[in-house]
């Protein structure tokens, strides 16, 4: 299951989506963002559903990558869906057990929003598969740019969402080994009952705790050995500008856009 996570993942590619400005690419995935939580029908979704699959086929990446980031967040996705089954009571009732009731509302709601989640986690992922952590952390720091004004610390704020970014993979490996190094120890982290497991991931966060810490000191020396002091008089080795792919772009998302807040005003 944690090899399925490929959230902050980047895979190099010289597709159109590659090549957008990461300033645009941002602006998009707020704009698609606000697409799919547009409209509260099936039809302002599909708008969303398009726009999506035609992301991905420009990416370049494979499906599959898509994919395991709904697989890891199945069981996310799965508790949305139960929730709105048993707690949504209007509607024509369709089963129904003692107090636990399912109606036709709470499984048109409950497809919806499983629906809604998952072009949420497909779209807003091509964001970070088709960029690289430092061509994002530049994008940051130029949208909030006029913030420093208010002494806001920009560079600072988009450094650490760099890092974070960056560390999701490396974590997500180390607690495999942890896993794997435990289990061969003898360990039974996948049996038992539930507060047994419960228990049993104590022998996993504690390591990955010390091991994070660690981490996060060999970084912060390899900073200061570098001179690092903010972002007062840095330069940047690639200077991001606009074409008119980006402008188009843009001009497509804004369509999409439209079109989902007209079909749900109809």
């Amino acid at each position: 299951m944690l090899r399925d996570i490929t959230i902050g993942q980047y895979f190099p590619g010289e597709s159109i989506i590659h090549r957008l400005d990461p300033r645009f690419k941002i602006v998009l995935t707020i704009l698609f963002i606000v697409m799919v939580f547009t409209g509260d029908k099936f039809i302002c979704l599909s708008v969303g559903a398009v726009f999506t699959v035609l992301v991905i086929l420009l990416s370049g990446i494979k499906i599959k990558m898509f994919l395991k980031t709904l697989k890891s967040l199945l069981p996310l996705m799965l508790l949305t869906v139960l929730l709105n089954l048993f707690f949504i009571k209007s509607g024509d009732v369709l089963w129904q057990w003692k107090f636990l009731k399912i109606t036709s509302e709470g499984v048109d709601i409950s497809i919806f929003m499983i629906v809604r989640i998952s072009l949420l986690l497909m779209g807003t992922s091509v964001l970070t598969y088709t960029t690289s952590p430092i061509t994002l952390t530049d994008a940051v720091e130029r949208l909030l740019s006029p913030l420093k004004k208010l002494r806001f610390p920009v560079h600072e704020l988009a450094m650490m969402m760099s890092i974070a970014l960056r560390f999701i993979p490396t974590l997500i490996e180390e607690t495999d080994k942890i896993i794997s190094a435990q289990k061969a120890r003898g360990a039974e982290i996948d049996s038992g009952s539930f507060m047994a497991r419960a228990k049993n991931l104590i022998s996993i966060l504690v390591p990955l705790f010390v091991s994070s810490f660690r981490r996060a000191d060999e970084l912060a020396t390899a900073m200061e050995c570098r001179c690092y002091n903010g972002g007062a008089g840095r330069t940047r080795l690639r200077q991001l500008r606009s074409a008119p792919r980006d402008y188009i772009a843009l001009a497509v998302t804004l369509i999409f856009l439209a079109a989902a807040i007209v079909l749900n005003i109809m």
